[in-house]
């Protein structure tokens, strides 16, 4: 009985929230309000809580007696209207689809989104205001301060610049058929679209290999369809030197299903592909770039593609101009710098993006771009916890600490003096710039002025009252924060540290 009339005093709850925002015109709200109707009243919100990822599920339900394997995430018709906070609206019941989305953030009461408008739709104003079809809307349910993914991409704008591509961003309510659901970070798809990655896909009947390629560096590659995925071997295997800053590091083989035993990390193609020849000629490329890139730092040799892209042969060119004949080391140095300064517990296992053009008048050269997945990283897990030493390149604990592991693209170059100029010129720029700071400034700022709103979410959401969903994600200091306000201090306060400690190490 006791959880009945719990259960029913949080619909009422859910109800008055949506009543009140809409008596009152949206007058107390201070953010964009997204509203998804779907075409079927009796669809309630179940499309919304019951999905979970099948694989998620099915590691819970190796662990728990009695758990029942719930639905998939699957697309359900809506219309999608956004109210700005000044009350324009934009688009005004656009015709799309929605469902749940992600991997183990699906396993949460409050889960993420994808919409996906059947024609292109421009959204509260990202991008310039390009429009799009697919767009995604981030839960953050794990962060408690709910500006981890936000600070992290407005890091990512600054550091990446113009050449490279970030998703644009901006908290949002977001309502279910008249219900209030919270607060959301809206995002951009991580897909290959002019503005976003600008690679030319090939069209439906195109099966050549020289086109453009996205792909993720992805521990859950095996779940997805073979002609999609593929994996490489790091040159043999060959053992690289973590960079730790001061030298000492002991060598460390990438992560394989080879000598260490561990578990395979490949690739997830995102962008479509359409041959065999396809997948076979982007997994040839990658191999072999990393080849030309461990021949240089490691053997101080350099070597080219043969013709076809399939092989190697020596070069006369030096081991630096053979590593920048195939990779643009500028893009990887910044993938760098964002990663430090995050500290992400998934560096060494997904959301690691890569792009290369290989059409005629495409670079050529892989290129690291389109950051993603923060809601873990800068001080929330047990990672960095004190705002001090060196991630991204180095040996770290997978995020269930049964193994160790490392991400090979950004520590492959990071013994070579010339690209660690480039990190140190680049990080120089951007902190005498006031830039990195800045973002610290933004945090606090998001956490006062958008107070009402995310009480608003806590009162829908008792993931700040109850942290015992989420006891193993977050770190002694995130889980002791009781409020939005003191999470997002939590989190300023360990950026402005991590950074003070980078600066002391990277500044010129």
């Amino acid at each position: 009985m006791k959880r009945i009339l719990l259960l029913t005093l949080a619909v009422l709850l859910a109800a008055l929230f949506s009543s009140a925002l809409a008596e009152d015109g949206g007058a107390s709200r201070v953010l964009p309000l997204i509203s998804v109707r779907t075409a079927d009243p009796g669809e309630g919100t179940a499309f919304a809580t019951e999905p979970v990822n099948r694989y998620v599920a099915e590691r819970i339900a190796s662990w728990t007696p009695g758990y029942v394997i719930p639905p998939e995430p699957y697309y359900v018709d809506c219309t999608v209207s956004c109210t700005g906070a000044d009350g324009s609206p934009e688009p005004d019941g656009a015709q799309a689809q929605v469902k749940v989305r992600g991997n183990w953030t699906t396993s949460y009461k409050k889960k993420p989104l994808r919409i996906k408008f059947k024609n292109k739709q421009p959204l509260c104003g990202l991008n310039g205001g390009r429009a799009f079809k697919n767009w995604v809307l981030l839960a953050e349910y794990k962060d408690l301060s709910m500006l981890r993914n936000k600070a992290a991409f407005d890091l990512g704008h600054k550091i990446l610049g113009e050449e490279l591509y970030c998703s644009d961003c901006a908290l949002v309510e977001v309502e279910l058929n008249g219900e209030y659901w919270g607060v959301y970070l809206l995002a951009e798809q991580q897909e290959c679209a002019e503005g976003r990655v600008d690679v030319p896909e090939p069209k439906k009947e195109e099966t050549n290999t020289d086109v453009g390629y996205f792909l993720e560096f992805d521990g859950y590659y095996f779940l997805e369809d073979r002609l999609q995925t593929f994996t490489i071997n790091y040159a043999g295997f060959a053992p690289l030197i973590p960079f730790n800053g001061d030298g000492g590091a002991r060598p460390f083989t990438p992560l394989s299903t080879g000598p260490n035993g561990k578990n395979d990390v490949g690739y997830t193609i995102k962008s479509s592909i359409r041959s065999e020849n396809q997948r076979i000629a982007l997994r040839d490329f990658v191999a072999n770039v990393y080849r030309i890139m461990y021949a240089a730092a490691y053997q101080n040799r350099a070597l080219e593609m043969t013709s076809d892209r399939h092989g190697t042969v020596p070069s006369d060119m030096t081991p630096r101009q053979a590593v920048e004949a195939v990779a643009d080391v500028d893009s990887l140095a910044r993938m760098y710098i964002l990663s430090e300064i995050t500290c992400d517990p998934d560096i060494y296992f997904s959301s690691f993006f890569i792009s290369v053009d290989l059409s005629e008048n495409g670079a050529g050269r892989l290129r690291f771009e389109a950051p993603w997945d923060f809601d873990s990283a800068m001080g929330n897990r047990y990672v960095c916890v004190d705002a001090k030493g060196f991630h991204a390149a180095n040996v770290v604990d997978d995020v269930d600490h049964h193994y160790k592991a490392i991400n090979p693209w950004l520590a492959v170059l990071m013994q070579e003096d010339w690209f660690r100029d480039i990190i140190r010129d680049r990080w120089t720029s951007l902190y005498d710039s006031g830039a990195l700071l800045n973002t610290v400034d933004m945090i606090r700022a998001d956490s006062k002025t958008y107070e009402a709103a995310f009480t608003r979410n806590y009162q829908r959401w008792s993931n700040m009252a109850d942290k015992s969903p989420l006891d193993y994600e977050l770190n002694r200091d995130a889980f002791a924060c009781r409020t939005e306000a003191e999470s997002a201090e939590q989190l300023a306060h360990w950026l402005e540290r991590r950074i003070g400690f980078l600066n002391g190490f990277w500044h010129r």
